[in-house]
């Protein structure tokens, strides 16, 4: 068997075992049940600008929570990215991420994301104005993935995702997985397709000294005693994506990419998104998108009740020294709530 037909024949292993996990992600009845909803939010001003077709045809450092097979598209040998987002209700949303390239084999990459929600007043069932006391919670996930081209078209990725919860004194910790697989010129030049199912991992539960309560046992002169609360477990909020793309030959100056994705998950009702991005002499950048759920529930007022739309952004990237400099900007409309800003800087070695 030929180098080639052996890359090809991991490359379908991988696709039928992607599609194999759909199942994790299909069972309408698990709806609203997961939690760890942290690791939905997105990251980096140019995926959020696309919307969910960056999945299909980011590529680099950028990448990594969109698809982690596109790390291994890298330009560079080491890239790095730092992105802030404004997301609702006064949450801040920290991202950072480095990509290194190791030669044959593969691309090596780390992530980390923290949620900061600010000051939280206490309250209590006997106190439900608050005690005067303040908390925060911390919320952080930490990602290692592997990324590899196994031909100049076909390149998978693996993200593992360290995800830990703490409220109070309770705290919750899991490990999530991301497999992606991208094929760049799919029998036509320019012609892309992606695959990815996402978080995928056991169950997390709640533990800690906030669990036990005061309160009488029937029938015993002992007065109140602490009492331990069993927490529910949850569910990791797993999603299979799939999603095509077509970068059409232009002139050497202006480039232009088109996407669509589906997305199918245990949260919510099925999603679909487009977006495109267009260059100019791969210096300025221009994207757009818009994602719906035509299935999820209307609201009061009739108009259905999924709160996110469309997407606008762009970006300047600039090479001084042989260093690559890039910032970019992400609107993200929201129903309900006020737009999400994300602002991401670059830097590719």
């Amino acid at each position: 068997m030929t180098s080639k037909v052996m890359r090809c024949a991991v490359c379908l292993i991988l696709l039928l075992g992607i599609l194999s996990m759909t199942g994790f992600a299909a069972n309408k009845n698990r709806i609203g049940t997961s939690g760890a909803q942290e690791l939905l939010i997105p990251v980096g001003a140019a995926g959020v600008a696309i919307g969910t077709p960056a999945a299909v045809f980011l590529k680099g450092v950028e990448s990594i929570y969109w698809n982690p097979a596109g790390l291994s598209r890298m330009t560079g040998g080491v890239e790095a990215m730092f992105s802030s987002m404004t997301y609702i209700a006064d949450i801040d949303v920290i991202y950072g991420a480095i990509g290194v390239s190791a030669g044959e084999f593969g691309s090596l990459g780390f992530s980390i994301k923290s949620i900061g929600f600010g000051k939280i007043p206490v309250t209590t069932v006997d106190m439900p104005d608050g005690t005067g006391e303040q908390y925060s919670p911390t919320y952080l996930t930490l990602g290692l993935t592997y990324s590899k081209l196994l031909t100049d078209r076909i390149s998978v990725g693996l993200t593992a995702n360290l995800v830990s919860e703490q409220v109070l004194s309770m705290q919750a910790s899991g490990i999530a997985f991301d497999v992606g697989i991208q094929y760049h010129n799919l029998g036509i030049q320019g012609l892309m397709v992606a695959i990815a199912v996402k978080n995928i991992g056991p169950n997390m539960r709640f533990e800690g000294s906030n669990a036990y309560v005061l309160a009488d046992a029937n029938n015993t002169n002992r007065g109140p005693s602490p009492y331990k609360s069993e927490m529910g477990s949850f569910e990791m909020p797993t999603m299979m994506e799939i999603g095509f793309a077509y970068s059409p030959r232009l002139d050497e100056v202006n480039q232009l990419t088109l996407g669509g994705n589906f997305r199918n998950n245990n949260y919510s009702e099925d999603e679909y998104g487009l977006g495109g991005e267009y260059s100019w002499k791969s210096i300025l950048f221009l994207r757009g998108g818009y994602v719906f759920s035509p299935q999820t529930e209307k609201d009061v007022a009739g108009e259905n009740g999924y709160i996110y739309n469309w997407t606008i952004g762009a970006g300047l990237h600039y090479t001084v020294g042989g260093v690559g400099l890039k910032v970019d900007y992400a609107y993200r409309n929201m129903k309900f709530f006020d737009a999400n800003n994300v602002i991401t800087f670059g830097v590719i070695f």
